[in-house]
C-alpha cells in the first residue's frame, strides 16, 4: 500500500487517531528516553571518573602504532621499605594509609604495529618484587610501567624515574627520589626526605604547626616551585631561584631587596631566602634554577 492509498484508506476522524496514536508514541518514547539519560547521567559520570583514574590517561603514541595498556596488582609485605624504579617511561605515585602491607598496581601500556603487536609486547613485561619493584620485558622504547602505590604510613622510600613523575603524599620515613623528565608532587611528608627533577616543576605541600623529623629538601634545575605551608609554621626555609620571578602570600617569606642579588644586564638574578620563621624548626629546602617561586598560605584555602 503507497502513501496515497494509505492516506485515502482511512477517514477524516480516523486518520486523526492514528495521528494521535503515532504522536503519542513519539512523545512517550521521547519522555522515555529523556528520563532513561536522566537516570544514567550518574551512571555515565561515575563511569568516565572511574575511567580517568589511574591508567586511563597515559596515551603513548608512535607514529602510526597502536597502542595497548592493562593493570596489574599485586600485594606485598610490607618491610619497612621500598624501593621502585620506574624505568625508561614510568611514573610513580605514592600513598601513605594506616594499613599492614604494600598494595601496588601497575599501568603496563605497549605499542605496535597492529593490537595483536602490542599485546604480545605486554604479554613479554614481567614485574619483579626481590628487592626492587621494577618492570622487565626486552626493548623498553616500545612499553612504560608506571605504579599507584598503597604503603603503611611509616615506610622509607628509594624511587627512581626518567620520563615520568614522582608523586608522594602522608609517608613518615627515609625518602630518596629522582626523575630526569617529570614533575614532582610531595604533600604532607615526614622524616628526612631528599629529591629532585632535572626537568619538571616542584610542588610541596605542608600542613601542621611544624615538619616532624630531619628535614625536606627539594631540588629542580628547569622547572617551576609551589611551596605551600600554614602562615604559623615553625621551620627553616631556605627556597630560591636563579631565573624566573619570586611571589609570596607570607610576609615572613617575601623577598626583599637585600635578598636580590645583583642588577643590570650580565649579572646574576638570584633571589633566594633563607630564614626563620615562628622559632625556626626542621629545614624546608626547595630549590629551582630555571623557573618561578610561588610560596601559598594554606591559611588562605
Amino acid at each position: 500500500m503507497n502513501f496515497k492509498s494509505f492516506i485515502t484508506g482511512y477517514s477524516l476522524p480516523a486518520l486523526g487517531a492514528v495521528l494521535l496514536f503515532v504522536l503519542a508514541g513519539f512523545v512517550y518514547t521521547q519522555e522515555k528516553a529523556e528520563k532513561m539519560d536522566k537516570v544514567d547521567k550518574p551512571v555515565k559520570a561515575d563511569y568516565k571518573a572511574k575511567y580517568k583514574e589511574f591508567c586511563s590517561n597515559n596515551s603513548w603514541s608512535d607514529g602510526d602504532k597502536v597502542s595497548f595498556r592493562e593493570v596489574r596488582e599485586m600485594t606485598l609485605p610490607s618491610s619497612g621499605t621500598l624501593t621502585i624504579d620506574g624505568g625508561k617511561n614510568g611514573g610513580i605515585q605514592v600513598m601513605g594509609e594506616n594499613r599492614p602491607d604494600v598494595s601496588i598496581r601497575a599501568c603496563i601500556q605497549t605499542w605496535g604495529s597492529s593490537d595483536e603487536a602490542a599485546k604480545a609486547v605486554a604479554a613479554n613485561i614481567k614485574i619483579g618484587s626481590n628487592g626492587v619493584v621494577k618492570a622487565e620485558g626486552g626493548d623498553d622504547s616500545s612499553w612504560s610501567a608506571s605504579y599507584e602505590v598503597r604503603v603503611p604510613n611509616s615506610t622509607n622510600l628509594k624511587l627512581t624515574a626518567h620520563n615520568g613523575g614522582i608523586s608522594i603524599g602522608s609517608v613518615d620515613g627515609n625518602i630518596e627520589f629522582e626523575t630526569q623528565n617529570g614533575g614532582v608532587n610531595v604533600s604532607d611528608v615526614a622524616g628526612d626526605v631528599k629529591g629532585r627533577t632535572t626537568n619538571g616543576g616542584v610542588n610541596v605541600s605542608l600542613s601542621g604547626s611544624s615538619f616532624k623529623g630531619t628535614g625536606l629538601d627539594v631540588t629542580t634545575t628547569n622547572g617551576g616551585v609551589n611551596l605551600t605551608l600554614p602562615e604559623n609554621y615553625a621551620a627553616n626555609v631556605e627556597t630560591g631561584t636563579v631565573n624566573g620571578g619570586f611571589k609570596s602570600d607570607i610576609p615572613s617569606l617575601n623577598i626583599t631587596t637585600e635578598d636580590v642579588k645583583g642588577e643590570g644586564y650580565g649579572r646574576s638574578r638570584s633571589k633566594r631566602i633563607s630564614t626563620s620563621i615562628n622559632g625556626g624548626g626542621a629545614l624546608i629546602r626547595v630549590i629551582t634554577t630555571n623557573g618561578g617561586i610561588r610560596i601559598n598560605s594554606s591559611d588562605n584555602k
